[in-house]
């Protein structure tokens, strides 16, 4: 079967969100561009891990610019994005693997969601990848600048805060990993 490739350049909006309640949310990652949606699924730990790569990317371009690129250091508040997730949410795959880089040629963060590959299925969608740009996994690609890369970051950073309970000393969220509170002399958790 051909694999099919979502792609948008610099969408009209692209964000993470969720459905259902803390403990036992859905997370999504949507992109919309004139009037078209993509959805797809991906677990928590997902969303977090590629907000914080998202982060990191940004800031060695930034480095490697000398300060020169049009990144900005933090996500500017004129463009957060707190809106709930487009409707109808139809979730096309779910994702497996994810990939980032940063085109300095057209200064713009690159994100690719790929789906999830069953076991048996992998060896093959692998050497497909490698082969044949038409067969392999579904993917969802997607354009951003530098501005929008940062916005995307600090949502998906707050939606997977959102979820943890709050330090009973400084009210920060709980990391799953260990809290060092600032206000209880070295508290952890």
């Amino acid at each position: 079967m051909p694999r099919q490739v979502f792609f948008y350049d610099q969408p009209e909006r692209f964000v993470a969100g969720t459905v259902g309640q803390p403990g036992a949310r859905a997370f999504y990652l949507q992109a919309s561009a004139r009037g078209r949606i993509t959805s797809v699924l991906l677990e928590k730990t997902q969303v977090a891990a590629l907000a914080e790569r998202i982060e990191e990317v940004l800031d060695e371009a930034l480095r490697r610019s000398g300060g020169d690129a049009s990144i900005p250091a933090a996500a500017p508040n004129d463009l957060l994005d707190t809106a709930p997730l487009d409707l109808p949410l139809e979730q096309e795959f779910r994702v497996g693997t994810m990939a980032l880089a940063w085109d300095s040629v057209d200064a713009c963060l690159v994100v690719e969601a790929q789906a999830l590959v069953e076991e048996e299925e992998e060896e093959d969608a692998a050497e497909a990848a490698f082969t044949d740009d038409e067969n392999g996994p579904d993917m969802l690609r997607v354009r951003l600048s530098g501005a929008m890369a940062r916005v995307f970051a600090k949502r998906a950073l707050d939606l997977v805060a959102a979820g943890r309970k709050p330090c009973p000393f400084c009210n920060l969220p709980l990391d799953p990993e260990g809290h060092l509170c600032p206000r209880a002399n070295g508290y952890r958790r």
